[in-house]
């Protein structure tokens, strides 16, 4: 890459880092992977970059993440693996009541087991739109397809959420 375009590079895609960890991190469920896949992305862009015809860095970017976690998930289908997850498991420096933190802690880890059993392509879109706020127009650029598409996607995965969360407050497993 020249200098010039390495900065061009440079300035359009590391705004964008924390979303497409995070991205990958929701779409893998696996915090050292999202890392990992990460980088691929970034490999990725920068070694296609001269197909990039300018617009929305982040939207194409997010793309690329996204291409790059599903064939991610497509080598490990069959391997599924535990993750550790320090903010659900982590004993010290509260400042709150334990009580309040043992509510909160509970009910940050339904709401995230809740989306972590959510198929991926519906997990995809809630991550964008929810977590990430991308528009219902971006959502549609990141994963290549139609608006209806994202909205139906974003409205099912809503709705499964709900479900999920509703029996959870009756008492239910997820």
């Amino acid at each position: 890459m020249q200098p010039a375009e390495r900065r061009q590079f440079e300035q359009t895609t590391l705004p964008h880092l924390d979303a497409a960890y995070n991205l990958a991190r929701w779409l893998t469920q696996d915090e050292h992977a999202a890392e990992d896949v990460v980088q691929e992305a970034y490999y990725r862009a920068a070694r296609y970059f001269a197909s990039f015809r300018g617009g929305d860095g982040r939207a194409w970017l997010l793309g690329v993440v996204r291409r790059a976690s599903f064939d991610w998930l497509a080598k490990r289908r069959s391997q599924p693996a535990l993750v550790f997850d320090e903010d659900i498991h982590e004993r010290g420096g509260e400042s709150a009541s334990p009580e309040f933190l043992a509510i909160r802690k509970c009910d940050q880890a339904l709401v995230r087991q809740a989306l972590e059993e959510l198929p991926p392509q519906l997990r995809e879109a809630i991550v964008l739109r929810e977590l990430e706020g991308l528009s219902y127009q971006e959502i549609a650029d990141v994963a290549a397809v139609p608006i209806g598409t994202v909205m139906s996607r974003i409205s099912r995965g809503r709705k499964q959420l709900q479900e999920r969360l509703a029996s959870c407050a009756e008492g239910e497993e997820l």
